[in-house]
């Protein structure tokens, strides 16, 4: 090959070009399409602050800054083939076919400033119940501090449970009305007026819709994906759910730390979906 390349340069040069072209990469993704782009940079720019700000926060003011959202139909799938054991050098090959055992949720609660996550739970459904946990897990980082919680534009993040979390939390003394008819349960945009009141010790951010990717727990449920579910087998949903929350204690003993947060504030607008990045 040596031989080759010198007695033939012009030819080897036109080799290393074409094997440096690469197909053009495309990414499936949900196209934000904001009625008032001007609210929606403004709200882009709010959460990229707040997720800047918080290890500053946490150092001076003790409050801790949370991330949460929920990974709903995880799939269960045991393999109908094992695994043969790993060697080094071939290439690992696992049973393509395989049987479904069901689809528990996942509901992550990612601790900004210090890396661990906050009482996971893997449960079989989520419910409007289920989804309000991540408020009480920040209040139970310090009863006494403040708190901040990142969550998407979904509209159990603005539910008559978190509402009621935050009013606990904070001491509210408001009568909150009926979910639906009266007072701050009335609707969704009375209820959102309370959990972001900045007034208040325990407050909610909230991404734009479309625009999750913004909300750094996203990050950390691709961790989990790669180390456990990608290559896992599970032989029922006990068992996914045992093997996830035994990865979430490792992790939080041995590899938590803040990620290093690379968004900056500008207002794209993509949602992406899989595939290779542009």
């Amino acid at each position: 090959m040596a031989l080759w390349r010198r007695s033939h340069p012009a030819r080897w040069a036109a080799v290393e070009q074409s094997a440096a072209l690469k197909p053009p990469r495309s990414r499936d993704g949900l196209q934000a399409q904001p009625d008032d782009p001007e609210a929606f940079a403004r709200q882009v720019e709010t959460v990229w602050a707040c997720s800047l700000a918080a290890p500053q926060r946490f150092e001076a003011e003790g409050i801790p800054t949370g991330s949460v959202d929920e990974r709903t139909g995880i799939q269960a799938r045991e393999r109908i083939a094992p695994t043969p054991p790993r060697k080094p050098g071939p290439v690992e090959h696992r049973e393509f076919e395989s049987t479904r055992q069901g689809t528990p949720c996942r509901l992550g609660h990612f601790e900004v400033t210090t890396g661990p996550v906050i009482a996971p739970t893997v449960p079989r459904r989520r419910t409007e119940a289920d989804v309000a946990t991540p408020i009480a897990g920040t209040v139970a980082l310090d009863p006494e501090s403040g708190g901040i919680v990142v969550a998407d534009h979904l509209r159990t993040h603005t539910s008559e449970s978190w509402v009621r979390e935050v009013a606990k939390a904070c001491a509210i003394p408001t009568d909150l009305g009926t979910n639906g008819q009266s007072g701050v349960l009335k609707s969704v945009a009375t209820r959102k007026a309370l959990l972001t009141d900045e007034s208040h010790r325990i407050r909610v951010g909230s991404v734009p819709k479309h625009t999750s990717w913004r909300n750094q727990i996203e990050i950390w449920f691709r961790i989990l994906v790669r180390r456990v579910i990608q290559r896992g087998n599970f032989t029922s949903t006990k068992d996914l759910r045992e093997k996830m929350l035994s990865f979430i204690d490792y992790f939080n003993r041995a590899l938590a730390k803040p990620l290093k947060w690379t968004f900056t504030g500008r207002a794209l607008n993509v949602e992406s979906r899989g595939g290779e990045a542009e």
